[in-house]
């Protein structure tokens, strides 16, 4: 009985750190499936962009990602605060291969069947990571992620690919489908 007692006491010990992980009414603040309802607002008041070099911080919260992300509540992107005259995100050729046609926003959600940050692809649209978030996406699954696209409004030419499992989101170019 008293091995009895003390196994249930173990189990009980071990879920509590689980169940203190987890925010009030049990969803994820960042991430766990969550998919925003819209993409970003154009920015009206631009933040400056990092110095070179610069790591920039986008934990905003304790528990959420230093990376880009959307916070479920409220669907606040976190990081998208630059403006469209962010030079790191300037094109030469805008579109180059064409716009994006699959669907975008809430309703399309894509599983990512291949490659890696600078070639990938999902229903034989290819795309590629922009430079500047190449490390920001270091730990998504490229054979099996769920990712939801969305206009850039502020950076001509990008798309934000949204991952719906980590939350988080980067600027990615359309490479057309093949």
């Amino acid at each position: 009985m008293k091995t009895l007692i003390g196994l249930f006491a173990g189990s009980v010990l071990l879920l509590v750190p689980v169940v203190a992980q987890k925010p009030k009414g049990g969803k994820p603040e960042v991430g766990g499936g969550h998919i925003p309802a819209h993409g970003p607002a154009p920015v009206k008041h631009a933040a400056p962009a990092p110095k070179e070099g610069a790591q920039p911080h986008y934990n905003d919260r304790d528990g959420h990602p230093n990376a880009p992300h959307v916070d479920a509540k409220g669907d606040k992107w976190v990081g998208h605060d630059t403006g469209p005259n962010d030079a790191r995100y300037h094109l030469d050729h805008p579109w180059e291969h064409g716009h994006f046609s699959g669907g975008i926003g809430k309703g399309h959600v894509w599983r990512l069947a291949g490659g890696g940050p600078s070639r990938f692809w999902f229903n034989n649209f290819f795309w590629s990571v922009s430079a500047v978030d190449l490390a920001l996406c270091a730990d998504w699954n490229w054979g099996g992620d769920e990712i939801v696209i969305y206009d850039d409004p502020d950076h001509v030419g990008w798309y934000l690919a949204y991952n719906t499992r980590l939350g988080t989101y980067v600027h990615v170019e359309y490479l057309g489908n093949q």
